[in-house]
Formats: C-alpha cells, structure tokens, sequence
C-alpha cells in the first residue's frame, strides 16, 4: 500500500529567520522544539501533512555516526556544510515501521535500527506536551544529499492541531513534492521500494507516483527547470527539489506573496518561491484539486 507524504525537512542555519520567513509567505508557524540530539524545530502543520524547519541549535550534542544507526542530526549538518540551507529530507507515514525497515533492508536500501523517540512539544495554548515518533530509514546508495525515514506517530492526538492548520496564504494541504536527479531512471528502484507505489513516466525524464496524501514526482533537470522556472539542484543522484502546497485561492496566496516583497514567478496555474529567497528551498503554490 502506498506510504503518503507525512513530512519534508527544510534545514537552515537560523530557525528565527526560517520561521520568519514562512510567517511572510503566510503560514502559521508553530513555536521551538528541542531534540535531545542537539537539533531545534519549528513546524508548519497541514491536515496529515507538515514542514520541518530545522536547525543544528546545539551541535556538541550531535550523535556520531555508528554501524547500522542513522544520525538524523549529523546528517543534517552534514547536508548544510556540502549544500547550505535547503530541503534534506522527505519522510512518508509509517504504518508498520518493523516492516518497513525489512522492506528496504531486502531491497538493498536499508541496513538502519528502527529509532524510536519522544520529546516535548506544546499545544496552541502554550502548555507542554509529550510527542513520541517511530522511524525507519532508507538510503539511496548513490544520493548523499537526500534523507529518507518513514515517521509512525505514537501520540497523534498530542501532535496534530487544527489551530496551527490555518494559514493566511490559504494553503489547504500539501499537493507533493519533486525529486531531481540527472538520471531519474536511475532511481526508480529506490523510490518505488520507499513510496511502496508505481511510478508512471509522464514523459521521458518525468515520473510521478501518486500516494494517499500527495504526488511524488521524479524529473531530470531540465523539465524541472522549465517547470518551475529555477535552476535544478544538481548534487550527485537524488535531490528533493521543491515542496508543492495545495492552496483554496490562488488569487488570496497570490497576494499574500506579493505583500511578503519575496521574489516569486507565476508560471502557468503556479506561485513559486525560489531557492534565493526561501533559504535555499523551492516553494510551490497551487489551486488544490
């Protein structure tokens, strides 16, 4: 059964900034959290959906990579020294996370311990509460900057909050994201094994893979740069490209980015928000369907 989309992070070097910048675009944004590995977020929640801006806060408490442990935290800080600011990781919902990870570990793509986790978080109301995670990783052998982990949530009712769900720019959910790659045909095992979905060739060097929450599309980069109008990452294998917000009125989101004073192009039905003015992301806004 295919994995939905559950969450995408966008690292950068300063949350507050982070944090401003996606108050500017419009979205609520919620308040700072802390991992006990040494990592600060912030989150942008739609219904099921949500945008992990993350910072490396505290780095002497960084975990060091150790046989079959994924470090979330040095991966991160290692995408920021290679890439800068951008977006590191795509993470699908975990509905059996044991068998997630022998699914990837028999694909060839696994080989990580199943790493469970809780931490404070706060509700709308500014009381704490406790959130707990589930996760498990997948690798693309040949793509160092691009994470991948699937997320089962343990304490759902502490997390999800229909208060933080409301965004000015009208963002109703999340329509999908975009992978890049110079060779996308390459990667089609990796991301059939990790979606547990078919990928569809659209065109050639275009594939798309539908899910229960969202689209995952795997394009060269050339039809990404025609597509959304800025250049394609273009780091060794796999990059996660661009992040895709399904928005109720384009005319109301339209606005909204024109009032932030963000460089931003309309190309055809879409708003983007390039990497030169999200901190190293590519933004997408389109009518939800």
């Amino acid at each position: 059964m295919p994995r939905g989309l559950d969450h995408v992070v966008h690292v950068v070097r300063d949350l507050e900034a982070a944090g401003e910048l996606y108050d500017m675009l419009g979205f609520t944004v919620g308040t700072r959290n802390r991992h006990p590995w040494g990592t600060h977020n912030r989150l942008v929640q739609t219904p099921g959906f949500f945008m992990e801006l993350l910072e490396i806060a505290e780095p002497e408490l960084l975990t060091p990579p150790v046989e079959g442990v994924f470090s979330f935290g040095t991966f991160n800080q290692d995408f920021l020294s290679a890439v800068g600011s951008g977006l590191s990781m795509l993470v699908l919902e975990g509905r059996d996370p044991a068998a997630d990870k022998l699914a990837f570990d028999a694909a060839g793509f696994g080989g990580f311990e199943v790493f469970d986790f809780a931490r404070t978080g706060k509700r709308p109301d500014g009381s704490d509460v406790e959130v707990a995670f589930s996760l498990a990783y997948a690798q693309d052998p040949t793509s160092p900057h691009a994470g991948f982990f699937t997320c089962l949530q343990l304490k759902p009712e502490n997390f999800w909050a229909p208060d933080l769900q409301r965004h000015m720019n009208g963002t109703v959910g999340v329509a999908g994201v975009v992978l890049v790659a110079a060779d996308p045909a390459a990667h089609l095992d990796f991301v059939t094994t990790f979606v547990d979905a078919p990928f569809r060739r659209a065109v050639d060097g275009w594939h798309i893979a539908q899910t229960p929450r969202g689209a995952v599309d795997l394009m060269s980069h050339q039809l990404y740069a025609e597509r959304f109008g800025v250049p394609a990452p273009t780091e060794p294998g796999l990059r996660l490209g661009a992040m895709r917000f399904a928005v109720e009125d384009i005319a109301k989101t339209r606005k909204r980015v024109a009032s932030s004073r963000m460089s931003a192009e309309e190309i055809e039905d879409i708003i983007v928000v390039g990497p030169k003015s999200a901190l190293g992301a590519t933004l997408v806004f389109e009518p939800a369907a």
